[in-house]
């Protein structure tokens, strides 16, 4: 069977992520994408890579005929999102890229986002798109919100380690390292070749990033009480990739032992032997997340370090695979390909 979908911010990076990965799928056919500047272009004038696919134009969103369209990418900026989410059909299935549904407490969404949220009545039915781990709920879900990028590499590193409770809840260090894709395909003075090569900063400083929202929510709901991590990400002069760094009090056996058990049977998660840390090359353009473990010089206290694509698993292929399961599709269809290197 095969099953149609649109795709709404197609001409972003990860609209352009998605179409990549849905063309080598075996069971989903792209009927639909809306764009806003970029409407009525064709996907080859955008992105000349995806010129050898057979796609149809990109669209102003109310030109598409929703009729027939089982699911839909929404690949929109933030806030956008709740706008546009709100005005489609009740019975469309709908993957959401974007934060506007990831925190299920309106009040910490204004917080983290700065504005009120939009779409209040629809929070309730919206599923936390972290796919390893709301496996169940996503797979009956209309509305599904995907995750932070930053905010999958920090959960796939940490949480089942506090889930688990071998590592000290109140003393927990993550630093990460994400490329400049992250930050979205809009002109942004620094993100210019020239203010951004050769260098790397720190952001967000003094844990004002949102994805701490996310952090607070999902660690503190596994732990059964309040946790709160100390979160530094820095910008690095890369076109994808994260890898995220985390510090924590416990040892580094027990720390391998439970993250090895946690994904022994998870397609897309590979826990490194002791010792070996990941590099986002491993991974990089593939769904997969290597993960790492080493202890350090100071008795009791280890590293565990993540890798990922933050288009692709941090993403669009985050989306893909919970689409999947919405629509009673092998989770994995379309996602097994090996990562690119060099």
């Amino acid at each position: 069977m095969t099953y149609n979908i649109a795709i709404l911010g197609a001409s972003g990076y990860t609209g352009a992520e998605l179409i990549r990965l849905i063309a080598g799928h075996s069971s989903i056919e792209i009927k639909a994408l809306g764009a806003f500047s970029k409407a009525g272009q064709a996907v080859a004038q955008v992105y000349p890579h995806l010129r050898h696919l057979d796609l149809p134009p990109m669209v102003a969103f109310d030109q598409i005929d929703w009729t027939g369209i089982d699911l839909c990418f929404c690949a929109l900026p933030h806030k956008t999102s709740q706008e546009v989410i709100s005005g489609l059909p009740r019975d469309l299935r709908i993957v959401d890229l974007s934060a506007d549904f990831r925190l299920r407490d309106p009040e910490a969404y204004q917080k983290w986002y700065g504005n009120p949220h939009a779409a209040v009545e629809m929070q309730g039915e919206a599923v936390y798109g972290l796919t390893e781990f709301y496996r169940d709920e996503i797979a009956g879900a209309r509305l599904v919100a995907g995750t932070g990028c930053n905010a999958a590499t920090g959960q796939f590193a940490l949480r089942p380690l506090i889930e688990a409770g071998v590592i000290d809840l109140d003393d927990i260090i993550l630093d990460l390292k994400a490329a400049v894709s992250g930050a979205g395909r809009a002109l942004k003075e620094n993100l210019l070749h020239a203010e951004l090569s050769e260098g790397y900063h720190a952001y967000a400083t003094g844990g004002s990033h949102r994805h701490l929202g996310e952090f607070d929510q999902e660690f503190s709901k596994v732990a059964g009480r309040e946790v709160r991590i100390q979160f530094q990400p820095h910008l690095i002069p890369a076109n994808r990739g994260i890898l995220g760094t985390a510090y924590v009090k416990a040892e580094a056996q027990a720390v391998l032992d439970t993250l090895a058990s946690a994904y022994q049977d998870e397609p897309f998660i590979e826990v490194l032997p002791m010792g070996e840390v990941p590099s986002t090359r491993h991974v990089r353009g593939s769904n997969y997340c290597h993960i790492g473990v080493a202890a350090d010089r100071l008795p009791g206290r280890t590293v565990v370090v993540a890798a990922l694509d933050n288009l692709t698993k941090g993403s669009s292929g985050q989306a893909l695979q919970n689409a999947n399961l919405m629509l009673g599709i092998n989770e994995v269809e379309g996602l097994m390909m090996a990562p690119l290197f060099p």
